[in-house]
């Protein structure tokens, strides 16, 4: 069992890594191993709506961890995605990554679960906890969560680590995701398989 987990932060080793180390420790307990995939500081280009993506199978721009994220997602079987809080809201970096690291996935993320994680100085974390869940709703993707929504408060890593509820809650976040996973393999062993979608797909718009 594998999860992938994205660092948003524009800090490689900052408030977010502490917070997803953190949710690594409770992976571990619960068997699942895990891999940080960090965004870096550099530019980050927003979806095009090309389409090239479902075509190639991977997103056109090759100029940041995009690809590099969608290759790795294919043999992971969870996802955790790390933010700060800027604005009430995940960086720039962390959108446009979801946008684009959704639009290319192919069928790479479907029925996998999923959560998100913020770390904020003070507050907007529900609603930035909130902007980076919707994606997943798109894909089938059980959301895991822990015994609070999934924060950690401070505004440097030693501060994050005395949130004592906060890191407490990403343990549990990721011996929360291990079971699920655990579950999902029993029940592929069992012939449990997701459910096959409708087809073909309705998509319908309301201009009339």
């Amino acid at each position: 069992m594998h999860v992938l987990m994205i660092n948003g932060s524009p800090h490689e080793k900052g408030c977010t890594y502490t917070a997803l180390t953190e949710v690594a420790a409770g992976l571990s307990e619960g068997g699942a191993d895990s891999e940080i995939l960090w965004l870096g500081q550099g530019p980050f280009d927003s979806c095009l709506g090309c389409g090239a993506c479902a075509r190639l199978g991977r997103c056109i721009k090759d100029s940041d961890p995009v690809n590099r994220a969608l290759e790795r997602a294919a043999e992971s079987d969870g996802f955790i995605f790390g933010s700060p809080v800027h604005y009430a809201e995940p960086t720039g970096a962390m959108k446009a990554f979801l946008d684009r690291f959704f639009m290319a996935s192919g069928g790479r993320l479907n029925f996998k679960p999923a959560a998100a994680v913020v770390s904020c100085r003070r507050g907007g974390a529900s609603a930035a906890l909130e902007a980076m869940t919707k994606h997943c709703g798109l894909f089938s993707m059980p959301i895991v969560a822990g015994t609070y929504w999934n924060m950690v408060h401070g505004s440097k890593p030693e501060e994050v680590r005395q949130d004592l509820e906060g890191m407490q809650n990403m343990r549990t976040l990721g011996r929360n995701m291990a079971w699920l996973l655990g579950c999902i393999h029993a029940g592929r062993a069992a012939g449990i398989c997701p459910p096959p979608y409708e087809s073909p797909r309705v998509k319908t718009n309301f201009i009339r």
